[in-house]
């Protein structure tokens, strides 16, 4: 039987990391599946498939940590552009896996939520996203994040829009408009900015995730593409995030010089 959220792992005695030093939400940019097929003689799906398999064990492992959210970005808003075979391939890839996952995300306390415009995906990809959603609701660990039809300059423009609404109903005044408003505004707005942003597959783009809220992210890149990613690859980069100074823009606090012991 795989490990649960049941079977917890303490970050103290595991990595050698306190839950203090732990980041409460990773965002992952799942990259490099379709190149990884190639690299294995394989259609590009054939990465798809196996890279939908990998979620389940980043997934679990990270509810096993006690990490709080968790967002995958699965399926941007440009990736429309590729072909058409690949688009169909890939949303009903999704369906299967929002069905295949149920027991999963139930019987390790995940709640399932969505980011990203509903318009535009297919009537059985919704159908099965609110169901998991809505099944998933009163869950209390891991938040489980899927970034599909997502684009953060989008997630902006429907932002903004919304609070230029309210202005011209006159329910807001502009100069009440600042950061935490518009954060409010957001896909993201129940959730915590993201400490830590890993990227596979080696690649050293943002393209177009979470722009507004990664602001202070740490950034992890893995040379491994998404299909190789395990518990490993993981494991290194929350051990890279514990690792780093956080300032936040303020400096680094002044070292304390130890006095000089006496020769006397």
């Amino acid at each position: 039987m795989s490990p649960t959220a049941s079977d917890p792992l303490n970050p103290q005695t595991h990595l050698g990391i306190s839950h203090n030093d732990m980041p409460c939400h990773i965002a992952v940019i799942m990259d490099g599946n379709g190149r990884w097929a190639e690299s294995q003689g394989e259609p590009r799906i054939v990465g798809h498939s196996e890279g939908a398999k990998n979620v389940r064990t980043v997934v679990t492992h990270c509810a096993r940590l006690g990490i709080k959210v968790l967002t995958l970005y699965s399926f941007s808003s440009e990736n429309w552009k590729r072909p058409k075979h690949e688009v169909d391939f890939l949303m009903n890839l999704y369906v299967q896996y929002l069905h295949a996952e149920r027991e999963t995300i139930m019987g390790n306390n995940i709640r399932f939520l969505h980011i990203g415009r509903r318009d535009g995906l297919p009537e059985e990809v919704l159908l099965a996203m609110d169901e998991i959603v809505e099944m998933s609701s009163q869950n209390t660990g891991l938040r489980l994040c899927m970034a599909l039809n997502y684009g953060s300059r989008d997630e902006i423009v429907d932002g903004v829009r919304d609070i230029a609404t309210d202005v011209r109903e006159g329910r807001l005044d502009p100069q009440d408009i600042d950061e935490q408003l518009i954060s409010a505004s957001l896909y993201t707005a129940s959730l915590p900015d993201p400490d830590l942003l890993i990227r596979t597959a080696s690649e050293r783009r943002i393209s177009n995730f979470l722009l507004w809220q990664i602001s202070y992210a740490e950034i992890h890149v893995c040379p491994k593409p998404w299909p190789e990613f395990g518990v490993e690859e993981l494991e290194a980069a929350i051990s890279d995030f514990a690792g780093r100074e956080r300032r936040f823009g303020d400096v680094a606090p002044p070292a304390i010089e130890k006095p000089i012991p006496s020769s006397d």
